[in-house]
């Protein structure tokens, strides 16, 4: 079984042939057990009694004379600190005192071992002190180490804590980036489809107005037009060259003025599916009025597969 040493850093000698070469790293195989060291295993459960007087630690007492001592107690662990040096021991008191038994740290500077006389080569741990030190003395509380292993708990679970919370703000930041870049993106769709539209308006040749002539109609005058409403308008068929229907108003596209800057013909498609909007100015369009009532024709001069080919609307 492993021993630990008490009182002092003292390392178990290693022997052997190799060793005897001095074939040793530094610190290992160096340090040999004195006479006067105490092995740690030893150390635990033996009594420590308390001396009215000062006693000296190189004095020897002859056998029998521990028993003019108060036997106050018995160690039950020994403290280390960080580099393995002995802070002190922990002693049980209780009996000495008349109550029930209580830990107490005692120095080691406090304690003298006192060799008895003859060969026996026994030893005793001596201390002094008095009831009242030892009862004011404070109780050893072994669950500082629980407190200690409670803190680090309750750090580790706030940083574990902290770091959900970083990861969940990360991604949420990660996706509230997504959705910028995906409206970003669709905004800049929109965009370039109206450059686009905007081009292709800018590039095909406006139409010429028509001057169709139709029996029982005719052209519609300023005051006549300017009654006209956007419902009225909306679903009138529109009439291209040979007075063939090319499609019907859609819609009128007004500014803010409610000036109209366009007209949406929806063309091709059948019994109103896959119909195709596309955008004329007004100025390319003539409006006929029946003169003994309230139709309205509106001529184009363009035809159907023409009109199809112009780009799409799009609102």
């Amino acid at each position: 079984m492993k021993r630990i040493l008490g009182t002092t850093a003292i390392l178990l000698s290693l022997s052997g042939a190799a060793f005897a070469e001095s074939h040793t790293s530094a610190g290992f195989g160096t340090t040999t057990a004195e006479q006067s060291d105490f092995f740690a295993s030893d150390l635990i459960g033996m009594r420590i009694y308390n001396s009215e007087t000062e006693v000296d630690g190189n004095a020897k007492i002859a056998d029998g004379a521990e028993a003019e001592w108060d036997d106050i107690g018995e160690i039950n662990d020994i403290l280390l600190d960080e580099n393995g040096d002995v802070k002190a021991v922990i002693l049980g008191v209780g009996g000495f005192l008349g109550m029930g038994e209580r830990d107490v740290t005692v120095s080691m500077d406090a304690i003298k071992v006192v060799m008895e006389e003859g060969d026996s080569n026994d030893r005793f741990l001596v201390v002094t002190t008095s009831k009242e030190e030892l009862e004011q003395a404070p109780e050893f509380d072994r669950a500082m180490d629980d407190d200690v292993a409670a803190a680090a708990e309750e750090v580790d679970q706030a940083t574990d804590k902290a770091a959900k919370e970083v990861d969940q703000a990360a991604d949420e930041a990660a996706k509230e980036v997504d959705e910028a870049a995906d409206k970003t993106e669709a905004a800049a769709e929109n965009a370039e489809a109206e450059v686009e539209n905007a081009d292709a308006d800018q590039e095909r040749a406006m139409l010429a107005r028509p001057t169709a002539e139709y029996e029982g109609f005719a052209d519609a005058n300023m005051e006549e037009m300017q009654g006209l409403t956007a419902e009225e308008l909306e679903g009138t068929y529109v009439y291209g060259t040979n007075d063939e229907t090319v499609g019907e108003v859609g819609a009128l596209v007004l500014d803010d003025a409610g000036k109209v800057t366009a007209v949406v013909i929806n063309v091709g498609g059948f019994l109103g599916l896959g119909e195709k909007p596309v955008a004329v100015t007004w100025d390319e369009l003539q409006v006929l009025k029946e003169t003994d009532g309230d139709d309205f024709r509106i001529y184009i001069d363009s035809n159907k597969e023409a009109l199809e080919a112009l780009p799409e609307y799009q609102d």
